[in-house]
């Protein structure tokens, strides 16, 4: 039983790790990547505990993806598990930008041509991994094309910057209130 646990902790981080190490764009570009691996590869988690991971994970303050690794690895193997995922997170990042400091000056990277054509590459693929999640977690938590309109309302409200309106916090909450009521009342009519 502990060899298992402790490939458990090896897999955490070698998966987060490899995860860091190739994927750009920051946390929401990681989360199609996380959930194929979690999910389908290793089926650490079902697809309904990941979007609920996933929702605790964006509601905490911090980094997306580490969020995310951090509160699958206590799922699976509580502290230990979290420090192993989130540790596997960070660490390519941490290593790419020392190698950068140590190597490369900001005037280098700024006015070298091939390192300025591979972002500008790596920009519409950044765009496809951010889009990839959203789409997927609209169909695994049961948005249609009837309730698509609460997801594009609540994105354009954000984008409004109202003072009040656009700040997601008041959203969480409403959302949250909204989901207790209709829940609520739909038990209270399924027992009638």
């Amino acid at each position: 039983m502990k060899k298992n646990c402790d490939n458990v902790y090896a897999s955490l981080f070698a998966t987060f790790f490899k995860i860091g190490l190739f994927t750009f764009g920051g946390g929401w570009a990681m989360i199609s990547i996380i959930r194929r691996k979690v999910v389908e590869k290793h089926a650490w988690l079902e697809e309904t505990e990941f979007v609920d991971l996933l929702a605790v994970a964006q509601s905490m303050p911090g980094i997306l993806a580490v969020n995310i690794s951090t509160v699958i690895g206590d799922r699976l193997r509580g502290l230990r598990g979290s420090v192993c995922a989130a540790l596997g997170t960070i660490l390519p990042s941490f290593l790419i930008i020392l190698a950068i400091a140590v190597f490369l000056t900001p005037d280098t990277i700024k006015n070298n041509a091939i390192v300025s054509r591979i972002f500008m590459g790596i920009r519409p693929a950044v765009v496809a991994l951010i889009v990839a999640p959203v789409i997927t977690t609209a169909r695994s938590v049961g948005i249609t094309w009837r309730t698509v309109a609460i997801p594009v309302a609540v994105a354009l409200l954000i984008y409004s910057k109202l003072p009040v309106i656009s700040n997601p916090i008041v959203f969480i909450v409403a959302g949250a209130a909204a989901g207790c009521i209709y829940y609520s009342r739909k038990q209270l009519t399924d027992h009638d």
